[in-house]
């Protein structure tokens, strides 16, 4: 496995000082964030390291050529929209920039996208399995045509008020992946497999990387930390930041050995890249840089 991070941490930096960032650090690759311009509706997204809408063929050289120079390569393109929104000018919008990304992928070689497959959070999740079929149908005709693997993160997201009631993420399960991979049945259709989620829905974070072994492309690792003080006040229907927090791996309760040892298992020998989403470690670029170096060196047990 190599071992890189998402580049949505590094948000004031350009793309030659992210890269030169992970080149320091001694990271191998990186995931990097590919947002529209504008400005972002929630933390950590809105960050731009490539500017997917410039095609022009030095630019891409040139992305390509620092890489090389730096020793880091680009695991993915990461682009985290709703594509699914129930508001129809959004979700065309999320949809023509998540097929810039596709398209700015495959012109790179990287030939990877990590993202979301969105959720109308005000319909049943049988009613987002028949509109996952339309709308993603063409998506990955388009991905297939471009040659590129779509990773789809497992995240609910489902944090606040503003994200209730069903979240904005439908592939938030196993359950709903097996349904999802029996409706598009395609090789490039995948997952880009974060435990810290399955923690807080209280389910396995084991056993799913044995079922879906091929069809997990790209990996995260972030932690999470329960409270269970605050889930016995609160329940687990409460808003789950009232009984969680996200922190860098190995301050929260993921089993970070039994989890690579499970990906070891199945021959998972792909990217897998540290998100940090610690509020612990925000605030200045020295506390940033921190969770990095901590977080490499504690993930380094396991992968090297």
């Amino acid at each position: 496995m190599k071992l890189g991070f998402v580049s949505a941490i590094l948000e004031k930096d350009s793309f030659e000082e992210m890269i030169d960032t992970a080149a320091e650090l001694g990271f191998s690759c990186v995931e990097v964030a590919c947002w529209p311009s504008g400005k972002a509706e929630r933390r950590y997204a809105g960050v731009s390291h490539i500017d997917v809408n410039c095609m022009e063929e030095s630019y891409i050289e040139h992305i390509k050529e620092y890489c090389r120079n730096k020793s880091v390569e680009i695991s993915s393109l990461a682009f985290y929209p709703n594509t699914l929104d129930g508001n129809p000018e959004k979700r065309e919008a999320n949809i023509a920039h998540l097929k810039q990304v596709i398209l700015f992928s495959a012109k790179l070689g990287v030939n990877m996208v990590t993202t979301f497959i969105g959720r109308d959070q005000h319909k049943t999740v049988e009613e987002n399995l028949n509109i996952f079929a339309d709308i993603w149908k063409p998506i990955m005709a388009f991905a297939e045509e471009n040659k590129v693997r779509i990773a789809i993160e497992n995240c609910p997201m489902l944090f606040g008020p503003e994200q209730w009631p069903g979240g904005q993420n439908l592939a938030s399960t196993p359950e709903i992946w097996r349904k999802m991979f029996e409706l598009i049945p395609s090789d490039y259709l995948g997952i880009n497999y974060d435990p810290s989620h399955f923690v807080w829905q209280m389910i396995d974070y084991i056993k799913p990387i044995y079922e879906f072994a091929d069809k997990i492309f790209h990996v995260h690792y972030k932690d999470i930390k329960l409270y269970k003080d605050r889930l016995e006040k609160v329940g687990s229907m409460a808003y789950p930041l009232a009984y969680m927090s996200p922190k860098i791996p190995g301050l929260g309760d993921v089993d970070w050995g039994r989890y690579v040892s499970a990906l070891s298992d199945v021959g998972y020998d792909g990217y897998s890249c540290i998100e940090v989403e610690d509020k612990a470690f925000e605030g200045t670029r020295e506390n940033i840089i921190k969770s990095l170096k901590l977080s490499k060196r504690y993930m380094e047990q396991y992968v090297i």
